[in-house]
């Protein structure tokens, strides 16, 4: 949802989404009820929207206020003609952590894309879900197998960079996904990441409370603000976990859940992740300017080609049960060969 997509008046407004609310919804306010529903659509552009008579509700336009109710009929309109992109259902390999009725969860590669979109259209974790939900209906070969009654949509809830491994919730009903969607809104679930930085800490552990919002000199990238009005407020909890001198091993506990939020949140304190590309961390930031040294790091970031970034654990109130749930994955190959090989470096140095 762009903003300029947003306009009203004399433009012809085309509808693009329709949405029948689920009949568990409790009572929530459209513009927070959208916003986990609708890809890339922010509080403030729903409420633009509704602003400009570009939602309706049971087939009248509704104010930002509006409280969603069970069976609610939503309609969105934008000037935009609306471009479908359609989820192929590709057989990629999964590793899955925990799955039942409502939602599972998957331990998601590096290089992996979440969700298709511009530039990857396909062979995404959401292409690969939509294969292993309905592997049934597809390898029997059931005609317009997306029209079935028993076809699941993998519904998301959250999302990983693509060069982040580790733990993603999916929902596998709508009912899942809003229960899931407004513990994110409210900053309920409990999260972990596992991180390699550049540098050293003089403390054991720390919390960087700093706006988040789109670089104003690249709107590819992300920045931190100290200025309130700009972007969204993001906190981030840090501790040491081992220290290696020129670069540090920390744990992340996300209190809220920005684009991009630790990788510069790290930047901005001095620390960028250990060969983010994006924010810096693929150059030699701290050490010796030894030949060897150098080397050394070239050979690291050689077995870590991406952020050293995993996403280690993920508890959340199950949505049907009411249970508190926990789930954690353990540091992947590339991560833990690069963890070693600082060790080694770091035990060698200090015997010399």
């Amino acid at each position: 949802m762009e903003d300029k997509d947003l306009l009203s008046g004399t433009e012809e407004l085309y509808e693009h989404y329709k949405i029948v609310v689920d009949k568990g919804q409790n009572l929530l306010r459209i513009d927070k009820y959208l916003m986990v529903r609708i890809e890339n659509a922010s509080r403030t552009k729903i409420q633009k929207a509704a602003r400009n008579d570009c939602i309706k509700v049971n087939g009248k336009t509704v104010k930002p206020n509006y409280k969603v109710k069970p069976n609610d009929v939503i309609q969105v309109f934008l000037t935009s003609e609306p471009r479908d992109i359609e989820i192929l259902a590709q057989n990629i390999p999964l590793e899955i952590v925990y799955e039942d009725d409502e939602l599972l969860i998957v331990n998601k590669p590096a290089g992996m894309v979440v969700h298709p979109a511009y530039g990857n259209y396909d062979q995404t974790l959401v292409n690969a879900l939509e294969y292993h939900l309905n592997k049934n209906l597809i390898e029997n070969k059931v005609e317009n197998y997306k029209e079935h009654k028993d076809h699941i949509s993998p519904l998301l809830v959250h999302r990983i960079d693509k060069n982040t491994t580790g733990l993603l919730v999916v929902a596998k009903t709508e009912a899942a996904q809003t229960h899931l969607a407004e513990q994110f809104f409210y900053h309920t679930i409990d999260r972990t990441y596992t991180a390699l930085v550049w540098g050293d800490f003089s403390e054991e552990e720390g919390t960087i409370d700093k706006n988040v919002a789109r670089d104003l000199k690249d709107r590819k990238i992300m920045a931190t603000y100290d200025d309130e009005t700009i972007g969204k407020r993001a906190i981030t909890h840090w501790k040491v976990l081992e220290r290696f001198g020129y670069i540090t091993l920390i744990q992340c506990k996300l209190e809220t859940g920005r684009t991009h939020q630790i990788r510069v949140h790290m930047k901005s304190e001095g620390h960028p992740l250990f060969n983010d590309d994006t924010y810096g961390g693929d150059r030699i930031l701290k050490g010796t300017t030894f030949s060897k040294y150098k080397q050394f790091v070239m050979n690291c970031f050689d077995a870590l080609p991406r952020q050293a970034l995993h996403a280690t654990t993920l508890g959340f109130v199950h949505p049907k049960t009411k249970e508190n749930v926990f789930f954690s994955s353990s540091l992947p190959e590339d991560m833990t060969t690069v963890i070693e090989k600082w060790r080694t470096y770091t035990t060698q140095n200090r015997q010399i």
